[in-house]
């Protein structure tokens, strides 16, 4: 979601939704946090704590946890007073992409609250193994609302020289420090002046977080293919005032602060009325992920002439000892995140626009690995290392063409359309696309599958052309077929890289934007087929029971970018 005025991709502040964790142990005890500790267990080794830690989950986000455990030693709440006994790393998306959102791990004696301790504290020797940790996710009952609504307008201001207008609104939720952050965009509707836009659907707390009085601004603009839309007007109202429905407290006058200052006879430039407004309970991301919904992961690379030489310092694709290259930031942003909800870690790597040896044929869709029969890496870092080995092995060549990758994926999703599997594929490139007809088509068709594409621009080329296939104002379309669903988000990278040089921001807010869409794609790909989550998986494992000692839990939030409250 873009905030206005200055862009900045970290700023949004919604949650995907707000997670309750369950915490148990086996073999230990006390669990402690900067923003949140468990109750003290008397007497046992294996607590199952009552306390529960209440987490925002930002699916585009790496979000880092740590957790302390500790035997309590008196009634002090300095943590120094106590024995400590080990800590676990691991990510949200970690527990909550687990079989059944329950992920067991053991527990590490090698730190202290970041720190190697010095001596051994009961359990707590370092590099011993000092019993597991078991977490259970589980979403809160109160994100689910969604509010479905349709408007239309009346007698908006003419804007186009040869036409009338091409209208669409945009809806901004209001943040507590003043700002406005956008949270849903209408169609365009061509050459008209009195335009009726389908019904959508988002989430009520995308809306309005939660508080029904907060103020939702929309503005109405005029689309301009150039993409410097003009502003029609604006006008205000809150989640409270549109669940009244059609009324006539939801005919709204379009104002133009500008036009009003200027003319003294200015009435309004149009109005909007709302026709129709439902809210609903729905199912959400987390309820699929939960009933076992993998996320499969696949990466192109344009390995095309125009990145130029590897070897060269100048190259897009130069392997530095010292710092990774755009495509390896890129592609370890993005994976790091989605590989919390892939079980087996195995994702398809491939490379497209190279001559490949040892006869120089050009492909569009080769094996990063060099297998023809199977192009699945383990886990990023396999994909990485795959990467760099055929920089040294294909020539780079050209032209540019995506259509046969998003077939290759498109292939895959085809057999897989009862919810069990959702596809996410990434290309990362340089330029502009040679076979824009066959990617559109070939966009047009992958939207009525279990499937989206995020497709980052590297480099300093100008990228107008990839903004066709982005649907979020005009949908995708191909020999008169539009496309099914918004399933492509494109951005350039170096609008999110730090000025400071920050690899590790930049690849954050990276992340962050290409990713935040990914949730709703796959809602509004499971609710075009009356998909509905299947129970939430079961999850092995079970934990011994035997002696005691007094046990408390710490969590604490590592994430870059991002403080998460408990």
């Amino acid at each position: 979601m873009a905030t206005i005025g200055d862009f900045d991709p970290l700023t949004s502040t919604v949650p995907a939704t707000k997670i309750e964790i369950t915490v148990s142990c086996s073999n230990h005890l006390f669990l402690s946090s900067q923003f949140g500790r468990t109750e003290v267990i008397d007497n046992t080794l294996n607590p199952d704590f009552v306390r529960k830690f209440v987490l925002d989950f930002f699916f585009e986000e790496k979000q880092n946890l740590r957790f302390d455990v500790y035997n309590v030693d008196t009634r002090s709440s300095n943590l120094s007073k106590h024995d400590f006994l080990g800590q676990m790393f691991c990510t949200l998306g970690e527990i909550i992409g687990s079989t059944g959102s329950r992920l067991e791990k053991t527990l590490s004696c090698n730190g202290r609250g970041g720190e190697t301790p010095s001596v051994s504290v009961q359990t707590g020797i370092p590099g011993k193994k000092c019993g597991c940790i078991v977490f259970s996710a589980e979403e809160l009952s109160n994100c689910r609302d969604i509010a479905t609504m349709q408007l239309c307008a009346n007698k908006l201001d003419k804007k186009d020289f040869f036409g009338k207008s091409d209208p669409f609104l945009v809806f901004y939720r209001s943040n507590e420090d003043g700002t406005f952050t956008i949270c849903h965009k209408t169609e365009v509707i061509k050459n008209n002046l009195n335009p009726v836009w389908q019904s959508f659907t988002l989430p009520v707390r995308a809306l309005c977080n939660g508080d029904y009085d907060r103020t939702v601004k929309v503005d109405v603009f005029d689309w301009d293919r150039d993409g410097s839309h003009d502003f029609i007007g604006e006008f205000t109202t809150s989640y409270r005032e549109l669940s009244r429905g059609q009324s006539q407290f939801n005919v709204y006058e379009v104002l133009n602060p500008k036009k009003k200052g200027k003319k003294k006879k200015y009435v309004n430039s149009g109005t909007v009325t709302l026709l129709s407004f439902k809210v609903e309970s729905e199912y959400t991301f987390v309820d699929f992920i939960r009933g076992g919904t993998q996320l499969n992961f696949t990466v192109a690379i344009d390995f095309t002439a125009s990145n130029g030489n590897p070897s060269q310092p100048t190259s897009l694709h130069y392997m530095s000892p010292y710092q990774m290259n755009a495509y390896a930031m890129a592609l370890k942003a993005v994976g790091d995140i989605i590989q919390d909800y892939d079980s087996d870690k195995l994702f398809p790597a491939y490379g497209f626009g190279a001559k490949l040896p040892p006869d120089g044929k050009i492909s569009h869709a080769f094996p990063l690995n060099s297998n023809m029969d199977d192009p699945n890496c383990v886990a990023i870092e396999g994909v990485l290392e795959a990467y760099f080995q055929s920089l040294r092995s294909v020539q780079l060549y050209g032209p540019t063409n995506f259509a046969p990758v998003i077939n290759q994926v498109a292939r895959c999703a085809a057999d897989m359309t009862d919810g069990s599997q959702y596809f996410v594929l990434l290309m990362i490139t340089d330029g502009v696309i040679s076979d824009m007809d066959q990617t559109k088509e070939a966009v047009v068709n992958a939207a009525g599958l279990p499937m989206s594409i995020i497709i980052v621009g590297v480099g300093p080329a100008e990228f107008d052309a990839m903004e066709e296939l982005d649907g979020d104002e005009v949908r995708v379309s191909s020999r008169g077929r539009s496309a099914e669903r918004d399933i492509v988000q494109f951005v350039p990278f170096r609008d999110y890289i730090d000025r400071s040089g920050n690899q590790v921001l930049s690849m954050a807010r990276l992340a962050k934007d290409v990713l935040a869409e990914i949730p709703d794609q796959l809602l509004s790909f499971m609710r075009s087929r009356a998909i509905e989550p299947r129970p939430a998986v079961p999850a092995s494992g079970s934990q011994s029971h035997s002696t005691a000692t007094t046990t408390s839990t710490s969590i604490s939030s590592i994430a870059k970018g991002r403080n998460t409250h408990a």
